[in-house]
């Protein structure tokens, strides 16, 4: 019995290509996502339990003073000028204040400006640009020696003005 021949050669034919570029489409995308893995690593989870939890007992501590002071504010973000206008009342007029805009998903996109106090109950500060979106808007300040801190998730637009202490403290029923 004679030997087959082949009628072409093997790159003539289609499948043997049809399998180089499935397996070449497989090894680009791959490298792709190691790289983009590589570039956008995660944040880091908190493994140290304990220290977690005494941070939280910490803050509902700032909070519980901020709410015994009766402490409310009203923040308004100029967008063109990039001035923060925060009008505070309650018990409490501390010189400066801190003012942090944190954003849930990017850390990039966090943002702190020092505020300090133009007249009774007024603050002012300087934002380096554009804040918008969803972020968890923090307010510290200090009474006694103690600081105290006002936290609340919002929206921050264009012409919206934030209302912090509004909200009832959740998480701290049981330390009333």
């Amino acid at each position: 019995m004679p030997a087959a021949t082949a009628a072409s050669p093997w790159y003539k034919h289609l499948w043997p290509w049809i399998i180089i570029g499935i397996l070449t489409t497989s090894v680009c995308l791959s490298l792709t996502m190691v790289s983009i893995a590589v570039h956008n690593p995660d944040n880091l989870v908190n493994d140290n339990y304990y220290e977690a939890g005494k941070g939280i007992n910490r803050s509902l501590d700032r909070e519980l003073l901020a709410q015994q002071l009766g402490l409310k504010a009203s923040v308004h973000l100029d967008e063109l000028t990039g001035e923060v206008d925060l009008r505070l009342t309650g018990s409490s007029g501390p010189q400066n204040l801190e003012l942090n805009l944190i954003s849930p998903t990017q850390p990039e996109k966090d943002r702190k400006v020092l505020l300090s106090r133009v007249e009774a109950g007024r603050y002012v500060g300087q934002l380096e640009d554009k804040v918008d979106g969803r972020r968890f808007v923090e307010l510290l300040g200090s009474e006694g020696g103690q600081v105290w801190r006002l936290f609340e998730e919002e929206k921050v637009a264009h012409g919206v003005t934030l209302q912090l202490g509004d909200e009832a403290l959740q998480g701290a029923e049981h330390q009333q």
